[in-house]
């Protein structure tokens, strides 16, 4: 069966629809670890069974922990927060997921035997030195491929020791490895963190763990000291904003259109594609806002867009909308005038160079753009209908790179080649799925 999916229509215009996405992959990766060290039975519902969470499901189980996996629920059996049993000689595997490689370092630093971290191609290229030099200061031993990358082993201490933590780049896996490891070690560790992803913090707050959150204009000033136990916790877990961003950008770029989204995580430090979207005159309404444990969660409306406007993007945006750039350039190919994206480096650190692949997807589109290591400036065409034949293909299997693409070959034409169908399975099985419904 080809792996290769082809789209040469456009998306009907005219829709008015209702749709659920899946679980926040985010948050699904974070329960099952958190879930492991509680002391009895964790149930979810919603969790996103997708290759990352499974990755996440398969590891836990290798460190002796009971897992029971339904249609509609997930069990955990935790054992505790020293319930892991380190056997001799064990490799586990992230495979494509960044968030699992590194946060799962945090739970290993008090393992008493030698452990092999792997993970697919594309993860073994992505830069791990970032959280094992705060790791050793714990006092675990981590030695790293070229000093950097995957496959690496770590060797933890029970002698651990708090330390003191600036994160500069925005990466909430750093940070969430550095609080997990907080977690294990008597004393206070104090982490400095520009702005990012909160639902560690969030869900230690929840759980009543040992932690204290200062947020100022352009960080936040986090302790976290060692904890006694976590209570075991049942969560239904919200929708990804992440995976509802496709379907938000193909509805804005299709006229006379609207969609309603349901049940979707809108914490404030994942919503940056809405604020940028709004920015370029897309209407989108949040409705029966409410809080769930800790989580902003909300019905998302939208509405198609006609008269989009250039934008010149804020850059204290990039950290709360950091996966959705790719989406977010094909706003920019459609809107009037030239939209600016600047200190986009950390683009450049995903399953792939995302930057590059974005001017690259934008120049087979016939859209000019100019690109450097960090920002891009991209020349709007409102006009734009594309009646070539497009090939995307040679990615590393970036999920987000095929998503985006058959968002852009839906609303701009054309005959789109894409390969690698499969690569949606690390975060959204249910991708086009929901595109067939919203079609229909």
């Amino acid at each position: 069966m080809s792996d290769i999916f082809v789209i040469k229509k456009k998306v009907n215009s005219f829709y008015n629809k209702i749709v659920r996405v899946s679980g926040d992959k985010s948050l699904s990766i974070r329960w099952v670890l958190l879930a492991s060290l509680a002391k009895g039975k964790s149930r979810a519902l919603n969790l996103l069974y997708s290759d990352d969470v499974k990755a996440s499901i398969n590891i836990i189980k290798k460190l002796g922990i009971k897992v029971k996996l339904k249609k509609d629920f997930c069990e955990i059996y935790g054992k505790g927060l020293n319930g892991y049993k380190y056997k001799k000689n064990i490799t586990l595997n992230a495979q494509n997921s960044g968030t699992l490689g590194r946060l799962i370092l945090g739970l290993l630093i008090n393992s008493d035997k030698k452990i092999k971290i792997i993970g697919d191609k594309s993860l073994s290229k992505r830069d791990f030195k970032r959280v094992a030099d705060p790791l050793r200061k714990f006092g675990a031993k981590l030695k790293l491929t070229n000093n950097k990358n995957l496959p690496l082993d770590i060797l933890g201490t029970k002698n651990l020791k708090p330390i003191k933590y600036y994160e500069k780049r925005g990466s909430a896996q750093c940070k969430s490895s550095i609080l997990f490891a907080g977690l294990r070690t008597e004393g206070t560790t104090i982490i400095k963190a520009k702005k990012s992803r909160d639902h560690t913090e969030l869900l230690f707050k929840y759980l009543k763990l040992p932690i204290s959150l200062l947020k100022t204009k352009n960080y936040d000033l986090i302790k976290i000291k060692k904890a006694k136990k976590i209570v075991s916790f049942n969560y239904h877990i919200p929708s990804d904003i992440s995976s509802a961003s496709f379907f938000i950008v193909l509805t804005c770029l299709t006229e006379n259109s609207s969609l309603t989204i349901k049940n979707v995580n809108i914490n404030p430090s994942r919503v940056g594609i809405i604020i940028i979207l709004k920015k370029m005159g897309v209407k989108i309404i949040f409705k029966n806002k409410r809080l769930y444990k800790g989580e902003l969660v909300a019905d998302i409306f939208v509405k198609g867009s006609k008269n989009l406007k250039s934008i010149n993007c804020p850059s204290s945006l990039n950290a709360s909308s950091i996966d959705e750039f790719l989406l977010i350039f094909l706003v920019a190919a459609k809107a009037k005038g030239i939209s600016s994206f600047k200190d986009l480096s950390e683009l450049n650190q995903k399953e792939s160079p995302r930057l590059k692949w974005g001017s690259r997807i934008l120049n087979l589109m016939g859209i000019k753009n100019i690109v450097t290591d960090s920002s891009i400036k991209i020349f709007g065409n409102p006009n734009l209908k594309i009646k070539k034949k497009i090939i995307i293909k040679n990615y590393l299997k970036d999920h987000r790179i095929f998503m985006s693409s058959a968002i852009a070959a839906l609303v701009f034409g054309g005959e789109w080649h894409l390969h690698n169908k499969k690569s949606i399975n690390t975060s959204f099985p249910n991708f086009l799925k929901i595109l067939r419904e919203i079609q229909e």
